[in-house]
């Protein structure tokens, strides 16, 4: 799910909360008897059950784990593969939080949703590249050499940060720790032997 549609499932939770608080407020009854402490009453019950429910819904709505892709023999989803490496539309990427970076738009949901909860729990991961056009693929395997011949840079055409869906995180000990521990739950993996920085989406098929 993209982020225009997790925004439009928020704004339908809010629509949601404003209605049950007009019915709520509706069918309020005189104030009875009962202690402060008593048991909610009907409408205040069903009005948190239907707040919980619809919560629930935008939760399991903005899991981007949950949908599955058509892959190619690659493990590329083959709507990116019909573009071509290092030729993705803007169209079909998004923005990495308030940084300058940018994946394809189911890898950068995740990744800003690992972010998020990474930071809740005390930890910072930061980023350093992201999607690679084909251009500047080439330009970094001539800086730092191909990794078939020792150097840190896929031959152009072929890197995973040409799909989008791998990016080089800044990560302290404390943060390459928890990702090992986390970042499968989001879908990303590290998959480099020589470059623990470096962490690829795998979407589900």
């Amino acid at each position: 799910m993209g982020i225009e549609a997790v925004n439009n499932r928020i704004a339908d939770i809010q629509s949601r909360i404003i209605s049950l608080q007009t019915q709520q407020a509706a069918k309020s009854a005189p104030a009875s008897s009962a202690s402060p402490s008593s048991a909610p009453s009907a409408s205040g019950a069903s009005f948190a059950s239907a707040l919980a429910d619809a919560m629930g819904t935008q939760a399991s709505g903005s899991t981007a784990a949950a949908k599955t892709y058509k892959l190619n023999g690659k493990g590329i989803p083959v709507e990116l593969a019909a573009y071509g490496n290092g030729k993705i539309p803007a169209s079909a990427l998004s923005k990495v939080g308030a940084t300058g970076h940018k994946l394809w738009a189911p890898a950068a949901e995740s990744l800003n949703r690992m972010m998020a909860d990474a930071k809740a729990q005390g930890v910072h991961i930061g980023i350093t590249d992201s999607y690679r056009s084909y251009g500047e693929q080439v330009d970094v395997a001539r800086r730092k050499g191909l990794y078939s011949q020792g150097g840190l840079a896929a031959k152009p055409g072929t890197s995973e940060h040409g799909w989008g869906m791998a990016t080089d995180l800044d990560l302290n000990s404390k943060a390459q720790a928890w990702m090992r521990s986390h970042g499968s739950e989001y879908g990303f993996v590290e998959n480099v032997p020589r470059e623990p920085w470096h962490w690829a989406y795998k979407p589900s098929s």
